[in-house]
Protein backbone atom coordinates (compact mmCIF):
# COMPACT_ATOMS: atom_id res chain seq x y z
CA UNK A 1 0.00 0.00 0.00
CA UNK A 2 1.63 3.42 -1.07
CA UNK A 3 1.31 5.37 2.33
CA UNK A 4 1.83 9.16 2.07
CA UNK A 5 2.16 9.47 5.83
CA UNK A 6 4.55 7.43 7.86
CA UNK A 7 4.86 8.22 11.57
CA UNK A 8 6.99 5.97 13.63
CA UNK A 9 7.16 6.21 17.97
CA UNK A 10 6.84 10.24 17.93
CA UNK A 11 7.28 11.59 20.94
CA UNK A 12 6.63 14.92 22.93
CA UNK A 13 7.83 16.05 26.14
CA UNK A 14 7.92 19.43 27.53
CA UNK A 15 10.34 20.70 30.04
CA UNK A 16 7.49 20.74 32.72
CA UNK A 17 7.63 16.85 32.41
CA UNK A 18 4.43 16.92 30.49
CA UNK A 19 4.25 14.32 28.02
CA UNK A 20 2.02 15.19 25.21
CA UNK A 21 2.97 12.69 23.03
CA UNK A 22 3.82 8.82 23.84
CA UNK A 23 5.54 6.49 21.22
CA UNK A 24 2.57 7.38 18.31
CA UNK A 25 3.06 5.62 15.08
CA UNK A 26 0.55 5.45 12.67
CA UNK A 27 0.48 5.24 8.51
CA UNK A 28 -2.17 6.96 6.21
CA UNK A 29 -2.40 5.76 2.82
CA UNK A 30 -2.91 8.20 -0.25
CA UNK A 31 -6.76 8.88 -0.81
CA UNK A 32 -8.24 8.30 2.88
CA UNK A 33 -10.30 10.31 5.56
CA UNK A 34 -9.07 9.77 8.93
CA UNK A 35 -10.42 10.69 11.53
CA UNK A 36 -8.22 11.98 15.02
CA UNK A 37 -10.96 11.71 17.93
CA UNK A 38 -9.61 12.21 21.61
CA UNK A 39 -10.77 14.89 24.48
CA UNK A 40 -9.32 18.31 25.01
CA UNK A 41 -5.40 17.82 25.80
CA UNK A 42 -5.25 14.31 24.03
CA UNK A 43 -2.53 15.50 21.88
CA UNK A 44 -4.28 15.61 18.80
CA UNK A 45 -3.41 19.11 18.04
CA UNK A 46 0.45 18.48 18.92
CA UNK A 47 0.71 15.54 16.88
CA UNK A 48 -0.35 18.02 13.86
CA UNK A 49 1.69 20.41 14.50
CA UNK A 50 4.65 18.06 14.73
CA UNK A 51 3.54 16.48 11.41
CA UNK A 52 3.34 19.91 9.81
CA UNK A 53 6.43 21.37 11.05
CA UNK A 54 5.07 23.76 13.28
CA UNK A 55 6.59 22.21 16.74
CA UNK A 56 9.28 19.68 17.26
CA UNK A 57 9.56 16.03 18.43
CA UNK A 58 11.41 15.06 21.33
CA UNK A 59 11.87 11.15 19.57
CA UNK A 60 10.59 9.26 16.62
CA UNK A 61 10.30 10.23 12.96
CA UNK A 62 7.48 11.36 10.58
CA UNK A 63 8.13 10.88 6.81
CA UNK A 64 5.74 13.03 4.21
CA UNK A 65 5.33 11.26 1.02
CA UNK A 66 9.14 9.66 1.59
CA UNK A 67 10.15 13.22 2.96
CA UNK A 68 11.83 13.01 6.15
CA UNK A 69 9.87 16.01 8.08
CA UNK A 70 12.75 17.16 9.68
CA UNK A 71 15.70 16.79 7.17
CA UNK A 72 14.22 17.53 4.12
CA UNK A 73 11.47 19.96 5.80
CA UNK A 74 10.65 22.54 2.64
CA UNK A 75 9.81 19.04 0.15
CA UNK A 76 8.03 17.35 3.33
CA UNK A 77 5.92 20.94 3.94
CA UNK A 78 5.06 21.80 0.78
CA UNK A 79 3.01 18.72 0.14
CA UNK A 80 0.73 19.25 3.50
CA UNK A 81 -2.08 22.48 4.14
CA UNK A 82 -3.00 23.12 7.75
CA UNK A 83 -6.23 24.38 8.66
CA UNK A 84 -5.50 25.42 12.34
CA UNK A 85 -8.34 26.10 15.05
CA UNK A 86 -7.21 29.58 15.12
CA UNK A 87 -8.02 32.05 12.58
CA UNK A 88 -4.59 33.70 11.45
CA UNK A 89 -4.76 36.13 8.76
CA UNK A 90 -3.67 39.86 8.18
CA UNK A 91 -6.53 41.24 9.17
CA UNK A 92 -6.18 44.26 5.77
CA UNK A 93 -5.12 42.25 3.17
CA UNK A 94 -8.27 40.87 0.26
CA UNK A 95 -9.17 37.50 0.14
CA UNK A 96 -7.90 37.16 -3.31
CA UNK A 97 -4.29 38.59 -2.63
CA UNK A 98 -4.20 36.52 1.02
CA UNK A 99 -5.01 33.19 -1.25
CA UNK A 100 -2.61 34.36 -3.76
CA UNK A 101 0.20 34.87 -1.19
CA UNK A 102 -0.17 31.41 0.35
CA UNK A 103 0.60 29.84 -3.58
CA UNK A 104 3.46 31.99 -3.77
CA UNK A 105 5.03 30.98 -1.04
CA UNK A 106 5.27 27.61 -1.83
CA UNK A 107 7.02 28.11 -4.76
CA UNK A 108 3.53 28.31 -7.12
CA UNK A 109 3.50 29.61 -10.11
CA UNK A 110 0.42 32.13 -10.68
CA UNK A 111 -2.53 30.33 -11.80
CA UNK A 112 -5.17 32.75 -11.59
CA UNK A 113 -7.98 29.34 -13.01
CA UNK A 114 -7.51 27.43 -10.14
CA UNK A 115 -7.81 30.15 -7.56
CA UNK A 116 -10.87 31.30 -8.99
CA UNK A 117 -12.54 27.88 -9.01
CA UNK A 118 -10.99 27.07 -5.32
CA UNK A 119 -12.61 30.40 -4.12
CA UNK A 120 -15.94 29.82 -6.31
CA UNK A 121 -16.40 26.61 -4.35
CA UNK A 122 -15.89 28.06 -0.95
CA UNK A 123 -18.04 30.53 -1.82
CA UNK A 124 -15.70 33.15 -1.44
CA UNK A 125 -15.49 34.89 -5.37
CA UNK A 126 -18.07 37.00 -4.18
CA UNK A 127 -15.66 38.20 -1.02
CA UNK A 128 -12.59 38.01 -3.28
CA UNK A 129 -11.99 41.99 -3.02
CA UNK A 130 -12.84 42.60 0.35
CA UNK A 131 -10.27 42.77 3.68
CA UNK A 132 -10.49 39.96 5.90
CA UNK A 133 -11.47 42.08 8.54
CA UNK A 134 -14.71 43.31 7.07
CA UNK A 135 -15.59 38.93 7.03
CA UNK A 136 -17.78 36.98 9.39
CA UNK A 137 -15.74 34.43 11.48
CA UNK A 138 -17.76 31.84 9.08
CA UNK A 139 -15.82 33.88 5.75
CA UNK A 140 -12.57 33.96 7.80
CA UNK A 141 -12.69 30.10 8.32
CA UNK A 142 -13.51 29.81 4.70
CA UNK A 143 -10.29 32.17 3.73
CA UNK A 144 -8.26 29.73 5.79
CA UNK A 145 -9.30 26.18 4.02
CA UNK A 146 -8.28 28.41 0.57
CA UNK A 147 -4.92 29.49 2.08
CA UNK A 148 -4.19 26.01 2.84
CA UNK A 149 -5.62 24.32 -0.49
CA UNK A 150 -4.15 26.84 -2.53
CA UNK A 151 -0.60 25.12 -3.36
CA UNK A 152 -2.82 22.11 -4.10
CA UNK A 153 -1.27 20.21 -1.06
CA UNK A 154 -1.59 16.26 -1.41
CA UNK A 155 -2.07 16.43 2.64
CA UNK A 156 -4.81 18.42 3.71
CA UNK A 157 -5.03 18.66 7.64
CA UNK A 158 -8.49 20.03 9.56
CA UNK A 159 -7.98 20.62 13.13
CA UNK A 160 -11.41 21.21 14.65
CA UNK A 161 -12.32 22.33 11.66
CA UNK A 162 -16.07 23.08 11.83
CA UNK A 163 -16.38 24.12 15.24
CA UNK A 164 -18.34 27.12 16.03
CA UNK A 165 -18.99 27.44 12.39
CA UNK A 166 -22.55 27.62 10.70
CA UNK A 167 -24.71 24.71 9.10
CA UNK A 168 -24.27 26.13 5.64
CA UNK A 169 -20.11 26.22 6.21
CA UNK A 170 -20.03 22.50 7.63
CA UNK A 171 -22.31 21.35 4.61
CA UNK A 172 -20.07 23.00 2.03
CA UNK A 173 -16.46 21.85 3.91
CA UNK A 174 -17.70 17.93 4.11
CA UNK A 175 -18.77 18.48 0.21
CA UNK A 176 -15.29 19.92 -0.58
CA UNK A 177 -13.52 17.20 1.60
CA UNK A 178 -15.40 14.45 -0.65
CA UNK A 179 -14.17 15.87 -3.72
CA UNK A 180 -10.46 16.09 -2.90
CA UNK A 181 -10.61 12.40 -2.03
CA UNK A 182 -11.64 11.82 -5.39
CA UNK A 183 -8.80 13.71 -6.77
CA UNK A 184 -6.61 11.76 -4.30
CA UNK A 185 -6.14 14.05 -1.33
CA UNK A 186 -5.43 12.32 1.91
CA UNK A 187 -7.30 14.23 4.49
CA UNK A 188 -6.84 14.44 8.34
CA UNK A 189 -9.29 15.79 10.65
CA UNK A 190 -10.12 15.97 14.04
CA UNK A 191 -13.34 16.52 15.10
CA UNK A 192 -15.38 16.88 17.91
CA UNK A 193 -18.43 15.93 16.16
CA UNK A 194 -18.15 12.67 16.06
CA UNK A 195 -21.32 12.16 13.35
CA UNK A 196 -19.25 13.58 11.38
CA UNK A 197 -16.09 10.98 11.58
CA UNK A 198 -18.81 8.51 11.98
CA UNK A 199 -20.55 9.71 7.96
CA UNK A 200 -16.72 10.75 6.40
CA UNK A 201 -13.81 8.80 7.82
CA UNK A 202 -12.68 6.08 6.06
CA UNK A 203 -10.37 4.63 9.46
CA UNK A 204 -10.92 6.51 13.23
CA UNK A 205 -8.06 6.86 15.62
CA UNK A 206 -8.77 6.92 19.13
CA UNK A 207 -5.77 9.41 21.40
CA UNK A 208 -5.98 9.62 25.21
CA UNK A 209 -3.20 11.09 27.48
CA UNK A 210 -0.46 11.36 24.30
CA UNK A 211 -1.04 8.03 23.32
CA UNK A 212 -3.13 6.25 20.44
CA UNK A 213 -5.10 3.13 21.58
CA UNK A 214 -7.01 2.60 18.51
CA UNK A 215 -7.04 2.31 14.99
CA UNK A 216 -9.28 1.00 12.80
CA UNK A 217 -11.29 0.80 9.92
CA UNK A 218 -14.60 3.25 10.87
CA UNK A 219 -17.16 0.19 9.90
CA UNK A 220 -14.98 -2.60 11.60
CA UNK A 221 -14.70 -1.13 14.66
CA UNK A 222 -18.55 -0.57 14.69
CA UNK A 223 -18.67 -4.03 13.90
CA UNK A 224 -16.08 -5.20 16.48
CA UNK A 225 -16.86 -2.94 19.62
CA UNK A 226 -20.17 -1.66 19.17
CA UNK A 227 -22.82 -3.32 21.32
CA UNK A 228 -26.95 -3.68 20.29
CA UNK A 229 -29.31 -1.89 22.42
CA UNK A 230 -32.68 -3.90 22.48
CA UNK A 231 -35.73 -1.87 23.21
CA UNK A 232 -39.06 -3.54 24.23
CA UNK A 233 -42.16 -1.09 24.07
CA UNK A 234 -44.45 -3.23 26.78
CA UNK A 235 -48.21 -4.15 26.38
CA UNK A 236 -48.61 -2.49 30.24
CA UNK A 237 -46.16 -0.07 31.80
CA UNK A 238 -44.44 -1.26 35.21
CA UNK A 239 -43.62 0.72 38.36
CA UNK A 240 -40.32 -1.73 38.30
CA UNK A 241 -38.34 -4.25 36.88
CA UNK A 242 -39.53 -7.67 37.47
CA UNK A 243 -37.22 -9.26 40.19
CA UNK A 244 -37.46 -12.68 37.68
CA UNK A 245 -35.26 -10.40 34.88
CA UNK A 246 -32.88 -9.49 37.21
CA UNK A 247 -30.01 -11.47 35.47
CA UNK A 248 -30.34 -9.52 31.83
CA UNK A 249 -30.07 -5.86 34.22
CA UNK A 250 -32.64 -4.16 31.98
CA UNK A 251 -33.26 -0.58 32.39
CA UNK A 252 -36.95 0.53 32.80
CA UNK A 253 -37.46 3.69 30.47
CA UNK A 254 -40.16 5.69 28.70
CA UNK A 255 -41.69 5.97 32.04
CA UNK A 256 -42.14 2.65 32.28
CA UNK A 257 -43.42 1.78 29.21
CA UNK A 258 -40.33 -0.02 28.06
CA UNK A 259 -37.20 -2.50 28.63
CA UNK A 260 -34.11 -1.54 27.33
CA UNK A 261 -31.63 -4.55 27.18
CA UNK A 262 -28.14 -4.11 25.89
CA UNK A 263 -25.99 -7.00 24.32
CA UNK A 264 -23.29 -7.85 23.01
CA UNK A 265 -24.35 -9.36 18.69
CA UNK A 266 -20.64 -11.06 18.44
CA UNK A 267 -21.21 -13.36 21.55
CA UNK A 268 -22.48 -16.67 21.62
CA UNK A 269 -24.91 -16.14 23.38
CA UNK A 270 -26.81 -12.45 23.38
CA UNK A 271 -29.48 -13.08 25.89
CA UNK A 272 -32.27 -12.29 23.74
CA UNK A 273 -33.84 -15.55 23.31
CA UNK A 274 -34.10 -16.64 26.74
CA UNK A 275 -34.85 -12.85 27.70
CA UNK A 276 -37.91 -13.11 25.44
CA UNK A 277 -38.80 -16.87 27.02
CA UNK A 278 -38.68 -15.26 30.20
CA UNK A 279 -41.25 -12.33 29.66
CA UNK A 280 -43.22 -14.99 28.07
CA UNK A 281 -43.53 -17.17 31.30
CA UNK A 282 -44.19 -14.14 33.76
CA UNK A 283 -46.76 -12.94 31.38
CA UNK A 284 -45.16 -10.01 30.37
CA UNK A 285 -46.57 -8.94 27.08
CA UNK A 286 -44.92 -6.24 24.82
CA UNK A 287 -46.19 -5.12 21.83
CA UNK A 288 -42.87 -3.69 19.64
CA UNK A 289 -39.27 -4.21 19.70
CA UNK A 290 -36.88 -3.08 17.94
CA UNK A 291 -32.58 -3.31 17.69
CA UNK A 292 -29.91 0.00 17.50
CA UNK A 293 -26.28 -0.05 16.99
CA UNK A 294 -23.86 2.02 19.02
CA UNK A 295 -22.92 5.46 17.34
CA UNK A 296 -19.35 5.80 17.06
CA UNK A 297 -19.30 8.29 19.99
CA UNK A 298 -20.78 5.38 22.30
CA UNK A 299 -17.64 3.35 21.73
CA UNK A 300 -15.44 6.81 21.85
CA UNK A 301 -16.58 7.67 24.87
CA UNK A 302 -15.99 3.85 26.13
CA UNK A 303 -12.53 3.80 24.99
CA UNK A 304 -11.38 6.77 26.78
CA UNK A 305 -13.40 5.85 30.37
CA UNK A 306 -11.75 2.40 30.04
CA UNK A 307 -8.36 3.79 29.06
CA UNK A 308 -8.55 6.43 31.74
CA UNK A 309 -9.77 3.98 34.34
CA UNK A 310 -6.66 1.15 33.33
CA UNK A 311 -4.01 4.12 33.89
CA UNK A 312 -5.57 5.11 36.75
CA UNK A 313 -5.44 1.70 38.69
CA UNK A 314 -1.42 0.96 37.47
CA UNK A 315 -0.61 4.83 38.30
Amino acid sequence: MNHVLEISGLCKTYKSGHVALNNVSLTIPRGEIFALLGPNGAGKTTLINIVCGIATSSGGSVLVGGHDHARDYRAARSMIGLVPQELHTDAFETVLATVRFSRGLFGKSRNEGFIEKLLRDLSLWDKRNSQIKELSGGMKRRVMIAKALSHEPEILFLDEPTAGVDVELRRDMWAMVRGLRERGVTVILTTHYIEEAEEMADRVGVISKGELILVEEKDALIRKLGRRTLTLQLSEPLMVVPAELADWALILADGGHALVYEFDSHAEATGVPSLLRRMSDIGLGFRDLHTSQSSLEDIFVGLVHDDVTAKGQTA
